[in-house]
């Protein structure tokens, strides 16, 4: 699901918390030695995801925060801030010259580069949390 939250709006609080569960507490953030990834740029995206990078030549970033049962992937175009949540059930990582998240028919592919090795540890955390959630709630895919 992808939503505007360029501005705080507790509809699109509770539709994310819903979907992909509340923020980790700060204890177990600590836990986890951090949940959200540094800036990535975006290389490439769908297209049914080009309305929300910017159309000129212009650099496009993004950074993934994890959730209990999903992630947030966050996503600037100027001023306006977008946040695509995928629950882990639809989530699929694949490590090609960089690493391309898909989802309910959408990617994002990140660039291969220095922040991309820097965040090697947390694609690391993520996949883990991802099995470990496969491992509690097995579906179609994973059996």
């Amino acid at each position: 699901m992808l939503l505007e939250t360029t501005y705080r709006n507790k509809k699109n609080k509770a539709l994310i918390n819903d979907l992909v569960g509340k923020p980790f507490s700060i204890l177990n953030a600590i836990k986890l030695k951090g949940i959200g990834s540094k800036r990535m740029i975006i290389e490439d995206v769908s297209p049914n995801l080009k309305k929300v990078i910017n159309s000129i030549s212009d650099v496009n970033y993004g950074s993934i925060e994890l959730r209990p049962n999903g992630i947030l992937i966050a996503i600037n175009k100027g001023l306006q801030n977008f946040t695509w949540a995928i629950p882990y059930y639809q989530f699929y990582l694949y490590n090609t010259n960089g690493i391309s998240i898909h989802a309910q028919g959408k990617f994002v592919h990140f660039r291969n580069n220095r922040t991309h090795q820097e965040n090697a540890s947390f694609f690391k955390k993520l996949m883990r949390l991802k099995v470990e959630y496969d491992q509690r709630f097995p579906h179609v895919d994973s059996i």
